[in-house]
């Protein structure tokens, strides 16, 4: 069984709107690019490939604050047939309490896990106990 990894993150160049496959490190590198400054989703997803996992990496605009492109990456990750059996979404930056309510929902669809940071899982810790 081959796993699968989708990973919201900036890169440099690439398509947005859209599931951007992968599996092997230059077709990602020459798709994407290099990594903008400050952003860990490349970093990432290079170690998901190295992992021999498959990658569906969802390019937003900034980490963590480009909320629409989250949400269009939750709807095509609802809808496409690549998104089948997906093992984890991993979201680094995020630590808004809807985006990683939405992509909670979309792990218990698939029965997979979400993949965070200890800096954005406080975030999203400290978002969930004002709210209540």
């Amino acid at each position: 069984m081959s796993h699968k990894v989708a990973l919201f993150g900036e890169a440099e160049k690439g398509d947005f709107r859209s599931l951007l496959h992968f599996t092997a490190l230059p077709a990602m590198a020459d798709t994407l690019g290099n990594p903008p400054n400050g952003s860990v989703g490349i970093h990432l997803a290079i170690q998901t490939l190295l992992f021999r996992y498959d990658l569906l990496f969802v390019r937003v605009e900034e980490e963590g604050f480009s909320h629409k492109d989250y949400q269009n990456g939750f709807k095509l990750l609802k809808r496409s047939e690549k998104a089948n059996k997906l093992s984890a979404i991993c979201m680094p930056g995020v630590g808004d309490y809807g985006l990683i309510q939405q992509a909670s929902e979309l792990c218990y669809r698939h029965q997979s896990i979400l993949i965070t940071t200890e800096s954005d899982f406080y975030d999203y810790l400290t978002c969930f106990c004002k709210e209540t």
